[in-house]
């Protein structure tokens, strides 16, 4: 059994830039990836940015085919890069292969040819993500027509019909994406909420602009079964009688879960909450002393860049004051990548009225803003909430062309508690979408 001093289970952006750290610091590490297609983690290889490349590439009307080739040629191009910024380093070694716990700090890897090799760690850090859900639904699971996030960006040929079973962000974002390359897309969902955690004219808004994109949305149904046909997918289910719909392809966009289930956690005393993530403290240490979780396999948000702030957690711990905590990520923005951009920090009017918390609220129809027009898109809404006392921001909702970039002003200016009037009386350049704050609060 080979000792060392760090292993990092998992090649995700947690892991990485914290292996690239501790090489630079003259530390032995070794990191452990159970597949070569994953150099990089989740977000360069499967999620943030190739799904965003394909969306943009759609906004483009480029097609489909091309756009995948495209998107591919970029995915290999970053994975190459981020291999290279770590097995480069001549303290770092990676190290293909499955990960399994064998004791607290022991760890067993089988490589791709099957070989194993034991290592002891006197750190850990787990750093795996996470993986699609698919519900229990009869015959979803056994479908050869069944995509998953993963597959979903994998197809070579643009499925004319596609069902998508989630009416969730993830779903959405996919919904809107195929539909821009002519797919014909139906969104099943059990809840009869449209996006519930929005404010109701927001949702509205989503709701008709996407359904004029010839999306067609099946809400508060039950879905009974799938099973396969000769060339199709039939989805069975109900909602005011039984009802089926085809397709070429059906997607699961139902969430995704912690990766831990072959993780041999059960051979340690690392501790997993009820939906299979490894719990943590405040600054991401697990139950056992030595072992830390980052990421999206701990639970919470799932994001990238939560995941660089779990990084720097650790850092600071190691290398630093050893201040930082989650519990100081109070307001993290988010950005749903349909078409235009729905973008979201802090509270919202439903929010705070469940909270019965007291605000102002600054309002602005897209429409308004010159920048629209240029940009050729007029459709959305800025919403700011201020409390009425402090003149501080309280949160903003932006359904709007590029809110994506404008959210993280409005989340610099909350977590700096600056007043709503700085934002109001500072000069944008112009034309921008930015420049409507002086609009917007006024």
């Amino acid at each position: 059994m080979e000792k060392v001093k760090n292993i990092v289970i998992g090649f995700g952006k947690g892991g990485k830039t914290l292996a690239k750290t501790l090489a630079s610091k003259g530390e032995e590490v070794l990191v452990i990836e159970r597949s070569a297609q994953m150099y990089g983690g989740t977000c360069i290889n499967i999620g943030c940015l190739p799904s965003k490349r394909l969306i943009i590439e759609a906004e483009k009307k480029t097609a489909f085919d091309q756009a995948v080739v495209g998107k591919n040629e970029m995915t290999a191009f970053l994975r190459d890069k981020n291999y290279h910024m770590l097995a480069d380093e001549p303290t770092v070694r990676v190290l293909d292969g499955t990960a399994k716990f064998k004791s607290d700090h022991v760890v067993t890897v089988t490589t791709p040819a099957g070989e194993t090799l034991d290592f002891e760690g006197e750190r850990i850090f787990i750093n795996t993500g996470a993986e699609p859900v698919i519900l229990p639904i009869p015959g979803l699971a056994d479908s050869k027509y069944l995509l998953d996030s993963t597959g979903a960006m994998d197809q070579s040929d643009l499925p004319k019909e596609l069902v998508i079973i989630g009416a969730g962000y993830i779903g959405l974002e996919f919904a809107s994406m195929f539909a821009n390359y002519g797919a014909k897309v139906t969104v099943l969902d059990a809840s009869d909420k449209f996006i519930p955690r929005e404010d109701d004219d927001i949702s509205q808004m989503v709701f008709d602009d996407l359904s004029a994109l010839g999306i067609d949305f099946k809400l508060g149904v039950k879905i009974k079964k799938v099973y396969d046909l000769e060339d199709k997918v039939e989805i069975v289910y109900e909602k005011d009688g039984e009802h089926t719909v085809t397709a070429d392809k059906v997607l699961a966009a139902t969430g995704r879960k912690p990766r831990t289930s072959d993780l041999g956690l059960e051979n340690t005393a690392i501790k997993l909450d009820d939906r299979g993530a490894v719990v943590v403290d405040d600054q991401l240490h697990t139950s056992v002393p030595g072992v830390w979780a980052l990421g999206d396999v701990k639970g919470g948000l799932q994001f990238t860049y939560i995941s660089l702030d779990d990084f720097r957690i650790v850092k600071d711990e190691l290398f630093g004051a050893g201040k930082r905590r989650i519990s100081d990520r109070k307001n993290v923005p988010y950005s749903v990548f349909i078409e235009p951009p729905l973008s979201k920090v802090g509270l919202n009017e439903k929010e705070a009225k469940a909270a019965g918390v007291e605000y102002k609220l600054f309002k602005l129809p897209v429409a308004a803003i010159p920048k629209a027009r240029v940009l050729k898109d007029t459709r959305g809404l800025f919403k700011v909430l201020v409390d009425p006392e402090t003149d501080l921001i309280l949160g903003a909702t932006i359904y709007a062309k590029e809110s994506h970039e404008l959210i993280n002003l409005l989340s610099l200016a909350l977590n700096a508690k600056l007043p709503y009037t700085m934002l109001r009386d500072q000069i944008y350049t112009h034309p921008t979408m930015s420049e409507a704050l002086n609009d917007v609060l006024k």
